[in-house]
């Protein structure tokens, strides 16, 4: 998952034959809370306003566990919503996937131990953090 810009804000390792609309709870859920500078009133903000996603996040139970957290869900819909109109906010998450798959050890998955490749994947999503905040020229 990630934000506007492209940061991670929270990854998950899973089999290859898990559907990913069955982790989507999960993933929400592993956001870290935002931190606001000192003297900013209010509770930190947990979650989105909105999340954007592909056909494969589409089905009810998304929807409502989304509704339920105050997430306004942003799922393609089969025939009723184009994946042109989507695609002008996915393809940022596609470019993350290249840069994480630009690092061979995540590519093709070596590790036999799932801490091991999680450490590896969370390294990655660091490393796409550093490039947002110091673009090369």
């Amino acid at each position: 998952m990630a934000d506007g810009r492209g940061a991670p804000l929270a990854a998950l390792s899973t089999a290859a034959n898990v559907n990913e609309g069955t982790v989507l709870e999960r993933l929400v859920d592993a956001i870290p809370p935002l931190k606001h500078p000192r003297g900013h009133p209010g509770r930190p903000r947990q979650r989105p306003d909105k999340l954007h996603a592909d056909l494969g996040y589409a089905s009810r139970r998304n929807r409502a566990a989304l509704r339920r957290r105050h997430i306004a869900p942003r799922i393609a819909r089969k025939g009723i919503e184009s994946r042109e109109r989507l695609g002008r906010y996915r393809w940022v998450v596609e470019r993350d996937f290249a840069w994480l798959h630009a690092n061979r050890r995540l590519l093709v998955r070596y590790e036999r131990d799932v801490t091991l490749h999680d450490a590896f994947l969370h390294l990655g999503c660091a490393l796409i953090c550093w490039q947002l905040l110091h673009p090369n020229p």
